[in-house]
């Protein structure tokens, strides 16, 4: 199987340990009053910053008001833009981050009537460009679809961290370029449906806001990526967006008593992920049952099922006894 070149920084394993202590807290945060407001608000952002990236010159407001289906007086193309990734960001929850198929649907729906290869890999030269001009020239074309089938054969089979494989994608999406326009649009979406399968609350959360207000670091992590030939840098600017983005979305802390109610709805509803429970082990293979329910807040009985459903699909499994034994992922 082939595999990206990349390294995981100290950098890198400090953030994504912010990170994961951060993602409770938001999802508590999109379960307050105001959520669906902040969701709407969020998707707003979203599609306004990934577009702004590539050019739309469109207001927020101007965002919203095609959303709820206003007139606005703007160049054609812009407004296309816009409908195209309302659509395109509607498929969210169908779409899967594993599909080759599913990238060229979300690709045909995002570049609808903007350009006439919509939905289908390019079949001549590309380059990245930035400000300052030229940033990469992408592979010729007729490597793009075993490019493309070997990245996502990555994606599919290897046991990096998902946060990790989500920025290692992103990166080489845009080098391999697939597409002969919005390849950007395209694949931050796709990062987020990666990260999606780490917590669902990253469909609501607007990283590419956070990208937008960084540009020039945005392009300056892709080229110093492509100079080293490794995909290092870009992670680490990445998985830096993602903590600010958590960050800087949390709202106004919820009073401790309400903050305990929430958060076991929070536990209800989005459940326990079985990536948590595979990183702990990653890091602690003696780790007990109750050491993992304790860390993840959880009851030992929702542990024991979920332990049970990793060991019957053949994630992991128990080598000695239960007080002297140790835990071994299955790679």
């Amino acid at each position: 199987m082939y595999t990206p070149p990349f390294t995981i920084s100290a950098h890198a394993i400090n953030l994504i340990a912010e990170i994961s202590g951060q993602i409770e807290r938001y999802a508590i945060r999109l379960e307050q009053s105001d959520a669906m407001k902040l969701r709407k608000a969020n998707r707003i952002r979203t599609i306004h910053s990934s577009l702004a990236i590539e050019g739309n010159t469109l207001s927020e407001d101007e965002v919203k008001d095609i959303i709820e289906g206003k007139t606005v007086i703007a160049p054609l193309r812009q407004i296309q833009e816009v409908k195209n990734a309302i659509k395109t960001y509607e498929l969210y929850s169908s779409l899967n981050p594993f599909s080759v198929d599913d990238l060229l649907k979300a690709h045909g729906t995002m570049m609808m009537a903007l350009t006439d290869d919509a939905g289908r890999f390019r079949r001549g030269g590309v380059g990245v460009f930035s400000e300052k001009g030229l940033v990469h020239m992408a592979p010729p074309a007729n490597r793009v679809p075993e490019l493309i089938i070997n990245l996502f054969e990555w994606l599919k089979e290897a046991k990096d961290h998902l946060l990790i494989r989500s920025c290692v994608f992103h990166y080489e999406f845009e080098f391999i370029h697939p597409f002969s326009d919005g390849n950007g649009r395209t694949g931050r979406l796709w990062q987020s449906l990666i990260l999606g399968k780490l917590h669902p609350l990253f469909e609501h959360l607007p990283v590419e806001n956070m990208v937008y207000a960084n540009q020039e670091a945005y392009y300056n992590a892709i080229q110093a990526s492509t100079a080293a030939a490794n995909s290092g840098p870009f992670i680490d600017f990445m998985l830096q967006e993602i903590l600010d983005a958590l960050k800087n979305h949390q709202g106004s802390p919820l009073p401790q008593s309400e903050y305990s109610e929430v958060r076991d709805k929070v536990r209800v509803k989005f459940g326990i992920s079985s990536g948590q429970i595979i990183e702990l082990i990653r890091h602690n293979s003696s780790i007990t049952l109750d050491e993992i329910a304790d860390t993840l807040s959880v009851t030992r009985r929702a542990i024991e099922k979920k332990i049970k459903e990793l060991r019957d699909a053949g994630y992991i499994r128990r080598e000695g006894s239960n007080k002297s034994g140790c835990w071994v992922i299955i790679e």
